[in-house]
């Protein structure tokens, strides 16, 4: 609210906040908090005690609000360093006005297209963003056809990162692509390796546009465990081994960018592999929670493509369990759900067994029980539990381990819930 009003009075403020701090700038569609995380833990490290939107206002009135929060009475930001989590369709206006010195861009996924629309609407905000600052480093998932399409039109310099082929892992999940065709002459992408979704060694036979080389690169993954994971990523041709405090293979995504935006930067990258080993992740995003006999991860997710991997990490768990899943329909989630018919449920239910309880809850817990019934779990073993008082207190005394996977304003009042009960921080400082 405060941007909000400050913005109406004087429309270009965060350019007036933001002029003499060296800010960083994360956007995409999925990895956007987790990667900030990082790279602000690895500020943190080096001492330099950065700016940063940890509560997700990514909009301009929320990243206007941080920033005069963080300043004078003479308009100075108190703050020499940012990091700042932008979202995708805000790009447009804010990246000339925060003037960054290094822009990450994660991915880019079909999300919300009530708000966002297409993927290649997305891709040009972003890219009319980046328009307006030549200066700036940008750090672009090589994997991703789309995002490393920002670098034909632009006069940049670049810092790629991506996982090779050496690295991929095999996808339980069916694999969706929001990018079939090549972005320059729409002939149909080859493949010669996928991660998932879109992502992986994408060419085009047509006009030869194909994967750049990455300067941050996976090689290898050693151990995707349930709490972390352990990888061999090769840094201007230097290979390292790097411990991540996060598991799943969209995570390991999230903390080779993270590296690359921390070297373009200017930084050393042992400041970020060193930081990634120790970090603690965004709310929602893998959190844990003393919950129940075992414990609860909290996994977020927004889009079929992000919703995908995580029950790819579920497939891959081990032992028998408690699923809650939570969907909403409000205004920052979404409003059109039938993405989740998208979505590879039937992987789960592939394993059903191993869900001793299976739980929905959220405003459109019915879409979901009707969703996970198709995929062949058996109706009456799915309960509904609406009211997240009821649900937490059912989960008090769970034996298995507990997985929460909520869509984002589901996350946000039952996190609330929880911490009420539990204990920890608010979504703002976690």
């Amino acid at each position: 609210m405060p941007g909000k009003v400050a913005l109406k009075i004087c429309p270009d403020l965060l350019s007036v906040l933001a002029k003499n701090t060296k800010t960083v700038v994360v956007t995409g569609t999925n990895g956007k908090t987790t990667s900030s995380r990082m790279i602000e833990k690895a500020f943190e490290d080096a001492g330099l005690a950065p700016l940063a939107n940890r509560s997700g206002a990514n909009l301009i009135s929320g990243i206007t609000t941080e920033f005069a929060l963080n300043s004078n009475i003479f308009g100075t930001c108190r703050k020499k360093y940012a990091v700042i989590e932008c979202d995708e369709a805000a790009a447009r206006l804010c990246l000339p006005m925060l003037k960054p010195k290094a822009v990450l861009v994660t991915n880019l996924f079909r999300d919300q297209l009530d708000r966002y629309g297409e993927v290649t609407h997305t891709l040009a905000k972003i890219r009319e963003g980046l328009e307006g600052t030549p200066n700036a480093v940008l750090c672009l998932n090589a994997d991703c056809s789309l995002t490393s399409s920002l670098a034909l039109e632009l006069k940049n310099d670049v810092v790629y990162y991506g996982i090779n082929q050496s690295a991929a892992p095999e996808s339980k999940s069916v694999t969706l692509s929001d990018a079939t065709h090549c972005i320059r002459c729409k002939a149909q992408y080859s493949y010669s390796y996928s991660t998932y979704g879109h992502l992986g060694g994408f060419y085009c036979e047509s006009c030869g546009y194909k994967r750049p080389e990455p300067d941050v690169a996976v090689t290898a993954i050693n151990e995707i465990a349930a709490d972390a994971s352990s990888v061999i990523m090769k840094i201007d041709g230097h290979k390292s081994v790097v411990s991540i405090n996060l598991p799943a293979i969209y995570n390991i995504y999230n903390a080779a960018g993270a590296i690359a935006c921390v070297k373009a930067f200017g930084m050393d990258s042992s400041l970020a592999i060193d930081a990634l080993a120790v970090f603690r992740c965004g709310f929602g995003r893998m959190e844990k929670f003393d919950l129940g006999k075992a414990g609860a991860r909290m996994c977020l997710v927004k889009n079929p493509a992000g919703c995908n991997q995580v029950i790819d990490f579920l497939a891959a768990t081990k032992g028998e369990r408690t699923l809650v899943i939570c969907l909403n329909d409000n205004d920052a989630d979404g409003t059109d759900v039938s993405w989740i018919w998208d979505v590879s449920f039937e992987t789960l239910a592939e394993n059903a067994g191993d869900y001793g309880r299976i739980i929905v809850s959220g405003l459109r817990a019915n879409d979901l029980r009707v969703r996970l019934k198709y995929a062949g779990f058996e109706d009456d073993k799915i309960e509904i539990i609406c009211d997240y008082n009821a649900l937490a207190e059912t989960l008090m005394n769970e034996e298995k381990p507990i997985y929460i996977v909520p869509t984002y304003t589901s996350m946000l009042d039952f996190r609330a819930c929880l911490v009420s009960k539990l204990g920890g921080s608010r979504f703002w400082e976690g």
